[in-house]
């Protein structure tokens, strides 16, 4: 499951891709989904498939994450402005990594709401089921 979630593959058959577009560019259209899998027929669209929260929780993790390599390695103190540095730093290394974590955070959400396997060609819901026949 980890390779397909990381390669963006679809979460029903783990083999179709389910962005329009494989590159991040254009950005205007980096986090467009197709309608269908191509290859099982899956729906890939909800009303609220946005996984707005979750790229939340992923942005806070990579600053955490940048804070367990920037700290032993450059140091943070008080009395000197490193502290500003590794705002930076860290703001930097986020808005670089923001496209991949909007794609993840699309997958993680595609990932909690369908099944492997339910190839049924069904809509998601994530109020009431993991699946919703047409």
């Amino acid at each position: 499951m980890l390779p397909a979630l990381c390669t963006m593959k679809c979460p029903s058959c783990r083999k179709s891709v389910v962005f329009v577009h494989k590159s991040i560019f254009p950005l205007s259209q980096l986090v467009m989904l197709k309608t269908k899998c191509d290859v099982c027929g899956q729906s890939l669209k909800s009303e609220r498939n946005n996984g707005g929260g979750i790229n939340y929780a992923l942005t806070v993790l990579l600053f955490i994450f940048n804070l367990g390599w920037y700290w032993p390695i450059l140091g943070l103190s008080y009395k000197d402005n490193s502290f500003y540095y590794f705002l930076v730093t860290s703001t930097v290394v986020v808005v670089l990594a923001q496209p991949y974590l909007m794609r993840l955070s699309r997958m993680i959400y595609l990932y909690l709401y369908v099944s492997f396997g339910d190839s049924g060609g069904g809509d998601i819901h994530p109020d009431t089921q993991r699946q919703f026949p047409n």
